[in-house]
């Protein structure tokens, strides 16, 4: 609070006609806001400031964002009152009389640049309080991750995607708001070295910068039913590429990200099944797009089928459409092609009980068992080349665990023959190695 002391003292001659900030913050873009006030204050004040900031523990940081955060929103209450006629002099406008209002911007301002962090630690409470819920507050919500992202424009899309994007995705979110929302992702992407930070760094601290959730809220902006299409969608649309390299991106096949592939193919099966074509073909893009990168999504895919029986038939279509682009990847390797063939043969066993039990969804079954069954066609005639090659496989696996006589490298080979399915062959080649 010291630091807010000494810019209350230096600026206490800084009056509200001088600064009038509510008016300025509903009049002015964000792209005049961000510099304000701090294109006031001399560079060696600046400098001495954000060293003095730097040494600060971060939690420290984060309570004072809150706190002066909350100064701001007595003042813009005190504002409010005062429009509607309320009593002047009341206590909550001689509360924030004590310190120059433009020093308290200028303090946060600075601390939100040099350690945004500060505003990382204290999201879940600008998220879940309901004192900081309104979109009255918005302005100066969008106002402070401004301010973090200029230290740090992946703090500022963490931010965005995390706490502001619900509001935007809201049916009682005006277009004013979705306006300030859209400014400020839009000045993130504007960095020139944006898309080389965002998608290296798509994980900060083990948070995902666009989580699932936030992915969802993302894809149903960008892809509205054409009656319900509005000013702000095309500026949805012409965001949505970069940030959606952002929210797929990871290391393949590590854990996280198996977890974060099984997450979206659920969110994108559920998409491609709500009756609106264009979100459809979107999400049916990023369903395949989870099944190439995680073959467990079939496993996962199998369990979703009869409740999702619609959306599955979607994808199901998506596959063949463009099996010759998508089996480069599905068929990429024995293990994926025997897990994709085993959910096609799950699925058919469904679609038979359910036609043959005539239940009243029967032709989007029958509609999914055509599909299934050029698949497991296609499957099947690559399975020569595959099976050859797996075999070789499990040759060389078996070679490698009786040699070493290691009982891990064994228990890893009978995981690769049960994946292959290839039990028949697996004794025939450990005999022949014992011999």
């Amino acid at each position: 609070m010291r630091f807010a002391d000494y810019f209350g003292r230096a600026l206490s001659g800084v009056c509200s006609v001088q600064f009038p900030w509510v008016k300025m913050f509903k009049e002015s873009p964000l792209s005049k806001l961000i510099d304000v006030p701090l294109s006031h204050v001399p560079e060696p004040v600046y400098k001495t400031s954000a060293d003095w900031i730097n040494q600060r523990p971060v939690e420290a940081l984060g309570s004072f964002v809150l706190w002066a955060f909350d100064c701001i929103l007595t003042d813009l209450a005190a504002h409010q009152g005062g429009a509607k006629g309320g009593k002047k002099g009341s206590q909550s406008q001689q509360h924030t009389s004590s310190k120059s209002q433009v020093a308290i911007f200028v303090a946060l301002a600075m601390v939100l640049r040099r350690k945004p962090d500060a505003l990382t630690n204290v999201l879940p409470t600008l998220r879940e309080n309901p004192k900081y819920q309104g979109q009255d507050k918005l302005p100066v919500i969008v106002w402070m991750m401004a301010q973090a992202s200029q230290g740090d424009i992946s703090v500022g899309l963490l931010s965005w995607a995390h706490n502001l994007l619900p509001v935007a995705g809201s049916k009682n979110c005006n277009p004013q708001s979705r306006d300030l929302i859209l400014q400020l992702v839009e000045k993130i992407l504007s960095n020139p070295k944006a898309r080389t930070i965002l998608v290296s760094g798509a994980v900060r601290k083990g948070e995902r910068l666009i989580p699932p959730p936030s992915f969802e809220i993302l894809v149903r902006l960008t892809f509205p039913a054409s009656s319900a299409r509005v000013k702000a969608t095309e500026r949805f649309e012409a965001v949505y590429p970069l940030l959606k390299e952002v929210a797929l991106a990871g290391a393949p096949g590590s854990k996280a990200m198996k977890q974060v592939t099984q997450q979206i193919f659920t969110v994108a099966l559920k998409l491609a099944g709500e009756g609106n074509p264009t979100l459809a073909k979107e999400a049916t893009s990023i369903a395949i797009w989870a099944l190439t990168q995680n073959v467990d999504c079939c496993k996962h895919w199998d369990n979703l089928y009869q409740e999702n029986l619609e959306a599955s038939v979607t994808l199901l279509k998506g596959l063949v459409d463009g099996w010759k682009e998508h089996s480069l990847n599905l068929s990429s390797s024995p293990s994926n092609a025997a897990a994709l063939n085993r959910t096609m043969k799950s699925f058919r066993l469904k679609n038979e009980e359910a036609i043959t039990e005539g239940r009243g969804n029967g032709s989007l079954y029958k509609e999914a068992d055509k599909s299934c069954k050029v698949i497991s066609g296609r499957l099947s005639r690559g399975s020569g080349c595959l099976k050859g090659t797996a075999i070789t496989v499990v040759v060389l696996a078996a070679a490698a665990a009786l040699l070493s006589s290691n009982p891990e490298a064994t228990s890893e080979l009978k995981s690769l023959v049960d994946s292959l399915e290839l039990h028949q062959y697996y004794n025939s080649i450990v005999t022949a190695f014992k011999n």
